[in-house]
């Protein structure tokens, strides 16, 4: 039986209220039943008006970040949305004597409810909460336990997932207020659908028909999480980074790189309103200034690669046709990678499970809070 204490209010003599879930795991689908007990300890008896246990899930967002919203008793979301809120009553008013009592409780979690998510701005909760509801004008009994939900994406659901992701952009190059040629930016990713820990597979192409050199290229795996408060909050992310070399004057050059995803949310919170993800890779220069994006999602089944379509092939826009290489232009050249980003270091081994988990519920920046804010 996996046991937790939580925060809880109380008087001198009282008692100890405590909330425990019965073995299950770490997390559950929507739709299953969770079970555990509520134990309370006291030293002397206590008159009772009633004790009850909560089971409820919400969505709460707010301007401010929600990591400084978690450390206050009751945090004020500006807009909010319920998923589901029972009660039982476990005891009527009367004497609770001294000693140690256990009240088993069970609840039935929905089917149609979204997966736990911990963001900057707002947060998706499940929590089992407990009341002991005492005379006069003390505060009673209280404790609160979150439990986690996961909502996995079929990826094979969203629409042409199978396709290669390809986009193709084309600048003029300008150097000191003169057009000192164009730019052919290309990038192609192997698909549009990833799970945690698959790789991404993105070529690049780059055609300085210029007679400066380019900035390094940059690939970028950027997660956008948009929350809807009064005013929409519209927060972005790089999850992770590839940087390449240059591209000289006059020179065609090829990029092959590869991207693991990290453990994230996934791309769609299905049943909230009020939080929206999204994923890319951006492929950019700083000189000249010119990107392109490559929308994707991130689930939790995989693509079925049986059914793979190359309808979106890796032909430019229209519009945007392969030019032949200007004269004087060399064959293309392979593009070196420079640096890649790294996930943090300093996280101690038997830490590494619960920040696996954690990390799947929100972004990389806030998956930690939850479970060492407990000081476990």
């Amino acid at each position: 039986m996996a046991t937790g204490k939580l925060p809880m209010e109380k008087s001198k003599d009282e008692g100890k209220l405590n909330i425990s879930i019965t073995d299950h795991g770490a997390v559950w689908s929507p739709g299953e039943t969770i079970t555990g007990i509520v134990e309370i300890k006291n030293v002397e008896p206590i008159p009772s008006k009633a004790i009850k246990v909560n089971c409820r899930g919400y969505c709460g967002v707010s301007p401010r970040e929600s990591s400084k919203l978690r450390k206050l008793q009751d945090p004020s979301w500006e807009v909010e949305e319920q998923y589901f809120n029972n009660s039982i009553s476990m005891a009527d008013k009367g004497i609770l004597k001294n000693g140690s009592h256990t009240f088993p409780f069970t609840f039935v979690v929905p089917a149609n409810i979204p997966s736990t998510y911990y963001g900057k701005y707002g947060r998706i909760i499940f929590e089992i909460r407990a009341f002991v509801d005492l005379p006069h004008f003390s505060n009673g009994l209280k404790a609160k336990r979150d439990f986690y939900i996961q909502k996995p994406l079929n990826l094979n659901t969203v629409p042409n997932i199978q396709d290669i992701s390809s986009s193709s952009v084309t600048k003029d190059f300008t150097y000191m207020l003169v057009k000192n040629g164009t730019i052919v930016l290309k990038a192609t990713s192997d698909m549009r659908g990833y799970k945690p820990c698959q790789i991404i597979k993105l070529e690049t192409e780059i055609e300085n028909r210029s007679g400066t050199s380019t900035s390094k290229v940059v690939a970028s795996f950027i997660q956008k999480v948009t929350y809807k408060t009064k005013r929409p909050i519209h927060d972005l992310r790089t999850v992770a980074k590839v940087v390449g070399t240059s591209v000289k004057a006059k020179k065609e050059a090829k990029w092959k790189e590869q991207i693991a995803v990290p453990p994230t949310a996934h791309s769609t919170l299905g049943g909230c309103e009020l939080i929206n993800i999204e994923y890319y890779i951006q492929v950019s220069l700083k000189f000249p200034n010119v990107l392109l994006t490559l929308p994707i999602f991130i689930g939790g089944v995989a693509v079925d690669a049986t059914h793979h379509s190359d309808s979106a092939s890796s032909a430019p826009p229209a519009g945007q046709e392969h030019k032949p290489l200007e004269e004087g232009m060399s064959q293309a050249e392979e593009i070196v990678t420079k640096s890649h980003s790294q996930p943090p270091g300093d996280v101690s081994p038997h830490a590494f499970y619960r920040i696996h988990l954690l990390q799947s519920f929100g972004s990389p920046e806030t998956f930690i809070a939850p479970f060492f804010d407990k000081g476990e």
